[in-house]
């Protein structure tokens, strides 16, 4: 009985079984940035049609706090889920994938 308690506490300590949920991640097209510290990012999502079983694609559009210079519209980046913010914006720009090609 012993051995098992001891292997359960080892199994625990590893990284790959901590309790700590992922962020939630996205990567989307910045199509706004009229806003001081906010832009809004298009996040595009395919799903097949229930009765007709053609690919469709959904865009969700999603307010994130941007602490990064030089954001524009047009540029792919990856934005995280974090607390509420204010009213709408509940995720935070993290990176810049790709810049827009102007």
């Amino acid at each position: 009985m012993a051995e098992s308690e001891e292997n359960v506490n080892v199994g625990a300590a590893t990284p790959e079984a901590s309790t700590t949920p992922r962020k939630q991640e996205m990567v989307g097209i910045v199509s706004s940035d009229k806003m001081t510290k906010t832009v809004v990012v298009k996040v595009d999502r395919m799903v097949r049609h229930d009765k007709y079983k053609k690919i469709i694609r959904r865009t969700s559009k999603f307010m994130a706090h941007n602490e990064i210079e030089g954001v524009t519209i047009g540029d792919k980046v990856k934005i995280v889920a974090t607390r509420p913010l204010s009213a709408r914006k509940r995720w935070r720009v993290t990176e810049v994938v790709q810049k827009a090609s102007n």
